[in-house]
């Protein structure tokens, strides 16, 4: 299997291993990584760090999904998750991540999520449009999106677990990514 990584100032993004597995439990066994994801479940359960791994390499093969480790570029600890859903046919993905609540607030979930929006928009994938949710009580999760480029679309209610969600979803095509990107790059 190919090992890629993307990396940016102070992140590596890389496939994950079965010897995250531990530092997946203890991170995603977190409760406040379950209330701001729509699928990790708390209690997180015993061998389910393993059983996600596992599906990765035929997630990727498939064309389904990619997800990466998000690690510290020094030192190379593990502080995340970064994933991309891709819809049957291949044009659209949704954009998923979470980080260590320890790590919060320190702009890892900007840097990587936009990492993974210029991979989902490079010829590895030719995405056309990259959509994300976000709960409406975690405003952080939405200036994450917000500063890599994506806009509102519409307000929305998800499933988590039991009971229903008000969400927001946003979006940004390949091309409203080219613009900003090529924005950032030119020289002032």
């Amino acid at each position: 299997m190919t090992r890629i990584a993307l990396t940016t100032e102070r992140l590596m993004l890389r496939f994950f291993t079965a010897t995250d597995a531990g530092d997946v439990a203890r991170i995603a066994g977190d409760a406040r990584i379950a209330d701001t994801t729509l699928r990790i479940p708390h209690p997180y359960p015993e061998g389910a760090a393993e059983a996600w791994i596992d599906t990765h390499e035929t997630l990727r093969e498939a064309r389904v999904a990619t997800v990466f480790a998000i690690t510290e570029r020094r030192g190379g600890a593990l502080v995340g998750a970064v994933g991309l859903e891709i819809a049957e046919g291949g044009r659209e993905a949704e954009l998923g991540y979470w980080i260590a609540p320890d790590e919060w607030s320190s702009g890892y979930a900007t840097e990587a999520a936009a990492a993974m929006l210029a991979h989902a928009f490079s010829d590895a994938f030719s995405i056309e449009r990259v959509i994300a949710r976000y709960f409406l009580r975690n405003p952080a999760s939405g200036r994450v999106l917000k500063k890599i480029g994506m806009r509102d679309v519409e307000r929305v209610t998800v499933h988590k677990g039991d009971r229903e969600e008000a969400a927001m979803l946003r979006a940004i095509t390949a091309d409203e990514w080219r613009a900003i990107d090529g924005a950032r790059s030119r020289p002032s």
